[in-house]
């Protein structure tokens, strides 16, 4: 006990005197209540974000990554079912169809069953369960299909729904939200995707996204589903027409959130990506603001022990990167079955990769990979 306290009291004092080589003194004040796990308030989060160089930020997201994880670097065996593209919610970022074009599409739930069955070979521990808001499907059209992956795969954990579809299938249904939410977990939803949360301003959302819910309710959603037992994890979308005063403010309802409850798992920031949608004449953030952007989080959400690199979205070079800017989770193998981010210009056409892959490219960074489950404890490190 007594060397680990050394190696800590140590490292923070490398960290300090790291942190005042800066010439900015409000840069080294608000370093040092980081180093001290002091709470950043909303202006010293914005200040940080507006004035700290790359450098700079990246050191203190990786303390706190230390701080909370050591070394490890976490990945999943798991695959994505997109059920859907036909979507009521005409967002102005998105690549999902009307029922009436034509390359819309709709998985039957032999088809959705159909690939776990092909993939459960490959020892995948996650499920993960999306799709657009379809104007046909309420609840009930669901809970088979969830009764009957539980039934026959007891240890898979099913992730399914974000918000925003869990707002509609139960609206739909007559349902109230604790109704709609105890049906979902008694037929097997084990947790919920952090997709539908956007951008919280009231603004931004009137002019992109008009018909999906608010930001409160998909808040409220979440604090319902932690409050039962449903743990979930929370994004951000960024890089479209939020300015940094937003991207804080959604972090902070975020930490808010997470102090009450404790039920989010992880935070993922995602890249606005600017083809086939109607914010095409936007242009994509540059990989310096990727990732200044996963640095502020780290060191911002104090309270919410992961931050995962989606790769599919960021791409592979440009996610393992993140790992010495406060990420420290690489999402997982994936097996080519997500298109979300393909159709809407990612890097990434065929999303997959294997344990090896994974495992020799966090190595690469320095890392320790870390095979985990869905809720993030060790299976193989």
């Amino acid at each position: 006990m007594t060397v680990f306290f050394l190696i800590c009291f140590m490292l923070k004092n490398t960290y300090k005197i790291l942190i005042n080589s800066t010439a900015n003194p409000e840069l080294s004040r608000i370093g040092h209540k980081v180093i001290d796990d002091e709470r950043l308030t909303f202006d010293e989060g914005l200040f940080l974000y507006k004035n700290g160089n790359l450098p700079y930020l990246g050191m203190l997201a990786n303390y706190v990554r230390e701080k909370l994880n050591s070394n490890s670097a976490y990945f999943i065996k798991n695959i994505h079912i997109e059920y859907t593209n036909i979507c009521i919610n005409r967002c102005a970022f998105c690549s999902f169809r009307s029922k009436s074009d034509k390359d819309a599409y709709e998985m039957k739930m032999e088809e959705i069953f159909s690939v776990i069955e092909k993939n459960i070979n490959f020892g995948i521990q996650e499920v993960h369960i999306v799709g657009g808001i379809h104007p046909d499907k309420d609840i009930y059209f669901w809970l088979p299909l969830l009764n009957k992956i539980k039934s026959k795969y007891p240890y898979l954990h099913i992730k399914a729904f974000t918000a925003v579809e869990i707002d509609y299938i139960i609206s739909k249904a007559n349902l109230t939200l604790k109704e709609g939410l105890t049906l979902l977990k008694k037929n097997g939803l084990d947790s919920i995707p952090g997709g539908g949360a956007e951008i919280f301003d009231d603004v931004i959302r009137q002019k992109l996204f008009p018909s999906k819910i608010d930001w409160h309710r998909w808040l409220q959603i979440h604090k319902e589903a932690h409050l039962m037992g449903i743990q979930s994890n929370a994004t951000m979308l960024y890089g479209h027409i939020e300015t940094l005063e937003n991207r804080i403010f959604h972090l902070e309802q975020l930490r808010k959130l997470q102090d009450e409850t404790k039920g989010f798992n992880a935070f993922i920031p995602l890249k606005f990506k600017n083809q086939n949608n109607d914010l095409y004449g936007i242009k994509e953030s540059s990989r310096l603001e990727d990732l200044k952007m996963f640095a502020v989080s780290r060191i911002y959400l104090d309270n919410i022990r992961h931050i995962k690199a989606y790769w599919p979205m960021l791409g592979k070079e440009a996610a393992f990167i993140t790992l010495d800017f406060g990420a420290d989770d690489m999402d997982g193998t994936i097996n080519n079955t997500t298109s979300i981010y393909s159709k809407a210009g990612a890097s990434e056409q065929k999303p997959e990769m294997s344990e090896a892959e994974i495992v020799t490219l966090i190595k690469e960074y320095r890392k320790k990979p870390v095979e985990r489950d869905a809720i993030y404890n060790t299976i193989h490190a």
